[in-house]
């Protein structure tokens, strides 16, 4: 008889920061288009110059259309900073850098969000108009904003993270306007209809939570079918990009990839897990976790290709 290829998995990703769009590449690059779905915060939307920044967004957009800067992992390849100078000769403050291309994907969606259009409808355009292929779905249209709590006082996510360096200590976290916050449309869709979800190796509080904590989120996430994984953004008990090492610590959590585990029991039926771990999985499994060991440092194009297959796999789902 001859051989039936099984069918592509439907393919969810949870997704913020550099890790988020990194993995959501790996797996655009294993999967055709229309098989993936990436559901990215937007905590971190900040309104600068008048401008509606989405930097979450945006990273995911300019990873997946190939245009992003891989050496600091945000902004566009390329970029230069005229109008930052100029504007800083004006007397503006630029604290949080803006390059000449990035400039123009925040007009184009002030502009047309002014002009009433949603932020999922101003992200699918944005989307076609880079040539991405997969859904990139903001988690809500609705406001919503993360604030930090530090020795200093609650901060705007980015007076914390860009401005302050992410070097204040974190005591807590508050995801404002979240309890009136709606998924966007096909979202909750994207989660119970997925074949396979995975939650990124994003910032467990600053990515994925507020993901999560919008209603209805994070029920769909327990309920869904979907074998659902994660990769923990924790190897060797450091942080590969950002504060998630210093949170852990700072919030009470072990810092370590069964500190990260602790964190998804309930949501996630298998971790993924680095080699530098592979003590760890003992542990891991003991939280009731399949747990998959391998190496989870994604470094060109290639790499995150081969983790998302590994994951497709682990999921037991053959990739395109």
């Amino acid at each position: 008889m001859p051989h039936t290829p099984a069918p592509t998995p439907r393919v969810t990703v949870l997704a913020g920061g550099v890790g988020g769009a990194r993995l959501a590449h790996g797996l655009a690059r294993a999967l055709p288009a229309d098989a993936l779905d990436v559901v990215v915060n937007v905590g971190d939307d900040t309104e600068l110059h008048g401008l509606h920044i989405s930097p979450d967004v945006d990273t995911v957009l300019y990873t997946l259309a190939g245009l992003n800067d891989e050496q600091r992992g945000w902004g566009l390849r390329g970029e230069t900073y005229a109008t930052l100078e100029q504007m800083t000769r004006l007397g503006e403050d630029t604290w949080f850098t803006l390059g000449d291309k990035d400039l123009a994907t925040h007009v184009v969606r002030t502009a047309r969000l002014r002009a009433g259009a949603t932020p999922s409808e101003v992200t699918a355009q944005l989307a076609a108009a880079l040539g991405v292929g997969p859904r990139v779905r903001p988690v809500t249209d609705d406001r919503m904003a993360t604030l930090v709590d530090t020795p200093a006082g609650r901060l705007a996510f980015q007076e914390y993270f860009v401005r302050r360096r992410h070097a204040d200590a974190v005591l807590g976290l508050h995801y404002d306007g979240v309890d009136a916050a709606r998924p966007a449309p096909g979202v909750l869709d994207a989660v119970t209809g997925a074949d396979v979800l995975v939650v990124a190796p994003s910032n467990p509080f600053l990515s994925v939570e507020p993901v999560l904590a919008v209603p209805g989120v994070r029920d769909a996430v327990r309920t869904t079918a979907a074998r659902r994984v994660a990769v923990s953004p924790i190897v060797g008990g450091q942080a590969i990009k950002g504060p998630a090492a210093q949170i852990l610590e700072t919030l009470g959590h072990e810092v370590s990839a069964l500190g990260v585990a602790r964190l998804y029991v309930g949501l996630v039926d298998v971790m993924v897990v680095d080699d530098a771990d592979a003590d760890l999985a003992g542990a891991i499994g003991d939280l009731g976790f399949e747990v998959v060991v391998t190496d989870t440092v994604m470094g060109g194009a290639a790499g995150r290709e081969r983790l998302a297959r590994e994951l497709l796999a682990a999921a037991g789902h053959a990739a395109a």
